[in-house]
């Protein structure tokens, strides 16, 4: 049976600046040239596609020097109209967690926490009805998931991330209905004993094969039921289908030179 979809409301911020001239993870190679043009098509794809399903799309004006900033996922949480800022690894993004925070206060926002552990927004913290799953290893540091936990007062379930490819949470699971606390996720970017908490909690999970998170398919967002990914996670189309959702396949494939997909470019703003 297809399911329901929940209208949401989403951040963004347009790649006017993005190009790769350093290297913080796997992916990104300032050796290969970025065509901004198609990278700029691409993201206003993505945001077109959201709006064509009903949901409401936020811009966040982009800011010379700071190129990553279209990956507005990471720039902070957003839980029941609370704030939980972001504190960037390297000091190359650094600044971006001040231009989410700037933008949130000039919107009203008052329950604003600015962190003093790092954290990397959404790109380590997953929200579903129960918890929140919370990455670590590579970018945020384990203490921000006390922090986290205090700030939000949800429980916080921290997972070990092993695997440099999958240097955030986002890029090895997804919720797909977090009412229903449903995830997919990819079991070889976790440590054996996190493998063992997802299954404990997540039984019914979906779990992806390597090619289809070798192509950053898990870098996916849903609604609850439409769910959007890159086109080339081929693998994920059937079995997401059998559950009742209905997958887009994206093409960020400019902004995957970054190392990011569809999530990485979404900031989910839950009031």
């Amino acid at each position: 049976m297809p399911r329901d979809a929940t209208p949401r409301r989403y951040l963004m911020c347009p790649p006017a600046h993005f190009k790769v001239t350093y290297s913080i993870n796997p992916w990104m190679d300032p050796s290969k040239p970025v065509d901004l043009p198609l990278a700029l098509a691409q993201w206003e794809d993505l945001r077109d596609r959201y709006r064509s399903l009903g949901h409401t799309v936020d811009l966040l004006d982009p800011r010379p020097g700071l190129p990553d900033m279209v990956f507005a996922a990471n720039g902070a949480t957003v839980i029941d109209g609370r704030v939980l800022g972001a504190r960037f690894a390297h000091p190359e993004r650094a600044a971006e967690a001040e231009a989410h925070l700037d933008w949130f206060r000039a919107r009203g926002s008052t329950e604003i926490h600015e962190p003093v552990h790092i954290n990397e927004g959404e790109g380590d913290l997953a929200v579903t009805a129960s918890y929140i799953l919370a990455g670590r290893g590579f970018r945020s540091s384990p203490l921000s998931h006390a922090e986290a936990q205090e700030f939000f007062g949800r429980p916080v379930i921290g997972l070990d991330l092993v695997d440099p490819r999958y240097y955030h949470l986002d890029t090895a699971l997804s919720v797909l209905d977090s009412a229903a606390d449903e995830i997919m996720y990819y079991p070889g970017a976790f440590s054996a004993g996190s493998r063992s908490v997802l299954a404990r909690l997540f039984p019914d999970a979906l779990i992806a094969e390597e090619p289809d998170a070798a192509a950053l398919g898990l870098n996916a967002v849903s609604d609850g039921r439409h769910v959007l990914l890159p086109q080339s996670a081929a693998g994920l189309l059937a079995p997401l289908r059998e559950r009742g959702f209905e997958p887009i396949g994206m093409d960020l494939g400019e902004l995957l030179k970054g190392g990011g997909s569809v999530k990485c470019c979404t900031q989910e703003l839950r009031t």
